[in-house]
């Protein structure tokens, strides 16, 4: 009978956590380059056995990651503005250390230095802050990345890769820290930079809200089933008390 409540609690906390996953998805539904947060639960068995002599199975709390879908694309013909065909991402230079991002809308400082719209650094594919010409024409950026201005290349923008699966954090900027250092792309045709778009959420609304829903009927559910294992426990605890 109390396995059954492990069971129920162990439940209840990976449904805690997918709920808080949902959360942030739809608070991110109109944020560029924001990639949704999905969560991964395994089975987990019990060393020790039930009162029927059988095999207790818990659920994991669960392992993040990242859907790989890539959001809808708008644009914006802006010069500075860009999406990102195919698996990879910018990287920006900020207090936390490189960050990669989907969020592809920079400007450009008097400094001539180009930068994200919260002002951190954009940068090439060695790690260096990105430096235009801030007298010379607008800047035009080919497939692979290369910033020409007035028919001469100033730079490139760095695209890189990351096996996130090996674990993130979540930064500003819809941005992601790897665990692993992140591999600069090279001759990567699956991959390209495209100039005056920009990538939107991959948040899907309508599947997130078929979720929160199924998510607050399984919990509520498990709640249900727990309030009665514990009258159970409790009636049982009576009768054996009164000797009867």
């Amino acid at each position: 009978m109390q396995s059954g409540l492990y069971v129920g609690i162990s439940s209840q906390i990976a449904l805690e956590r997918r709920l808080n996953t949902i959360a942030d998805n739809m608070a991110n539904m109109n944020t560029a380059g924001y990639r949704a947060t999905e969560v991964k639960f395994d089975e987990v068995m019990s060393h020790t056995r039930n009162e029927l002599n059988a095999k207790v199975a818990f659920v994991s709390q669960g392992n993040d990651y990242l859907s790989t879908r890539n959001g809808q694309l708008q644009n914006t013909e802006s010069a500075l503005d860009f999406a990102i065909k195919g698996d990879a991402w910018f990287a920006i230079e900020t207090p936390a250390g490189q960050v990669l991002t989907r969020d592809g809308r920079f400007t450009m400082l008097e400094t001539g230095q180009l930068v994200s719209l919260k002002g951190y650094p954009v940068l090439d594919a060695g790690g260096a802050p990105i430096q235009l010409n801030r007298n010379g024409g607008p800047p035009t950026v080919g497939a692979d990345g290369r910033i020409m201005q007035d028919g001469v290349p100033v730079g490139t923008l760095g695209l890189f890769t990351a096996d996130l699966t090996k674990g993130f954090l979540r930064a500003d900027n819809s941005g992601v820290i790897p665990t692993e250092n992140p591999q600069p792309v090279v001759d990567n045709f699956n991959v390209a930079v495209m100039q005056g778009y920009v990538e939107g959420s991959n948040v899907n609304g309508i599947s997130e809200m078929t979720q929160l829903i199924q998510v607050n009927r399984a919990f509520e559910g498990i709640s249900s089933l727990m309030r009665d294992t514990e009258a159970s426990f409790d009636e049982a605890i009576k009768t054996l008390g009164s000797g009867r």
